[in-house]
């Protein structure tokens, strides 16, 4: 009974995005995380360091703010500015906005803040945050 219910809504939703009743497909993954505050980031892991790179456009250098939270959590965080056009005025579509964005990024290692460089480039940031080094196991002799 659930499968043909779902299958009736699926059914229905097709219709109405066919008919231009609901956005163009696609629009609800290229939306909400902008309407949570979010962005794209990806997370790379290499022998002695983890790169952290976040797709931050229209944004600027000095309204970003990075933090390692603890040695296995970062955050990015920074500030949009609205753009002072019409509010609304001859628009056909309106996707961009302005705000507070922010996330926090889970990391595959241990980091340490030490040595730790950051490049932010035509919207891209990249992060290069070191490995934390554990010390080899250390036996101990029983006397």
């Amino acid at each position: 009974m659930m499968t043909d219910m779902e299958h009736r809504f699926s059914e229905m939703v097709e219709g109405l995005e066919s008919e231009r009743l609901l956005p163009a497909p696609g629009f609800r993954r290229r939306m909400l995380p902008a309407l949570r505050g979010e962005f794209s980031v990806d997370v790379r892991e290499h022998e002695d360091e983890v790169i952290v790179v976040a797709d931050l456009p229209g944004v600027e250098k000095e309204d970003i703010t990075i933090a390692l939270i603890n040695s296995r959590t970062l955050e990015i965080s920074s500030k949009r500015e609205e753009q002072k056009e019409d509010t609304g005025e001859g628009y056909y579509l309106k996707e961009r906005i302005g705000g507070m964005i922010s996330r926090q990024v889970a990391l595959p290692a241990d980091v340490s803040g030490d040595d730790t460089k950051a490049t932010f480039t035509n919207g891209v940031l990249e992060i290069r945050l070191k490995k934390r080094i554990v010390p080899a196991e250390k036996k101990i002799l029983i006397e």
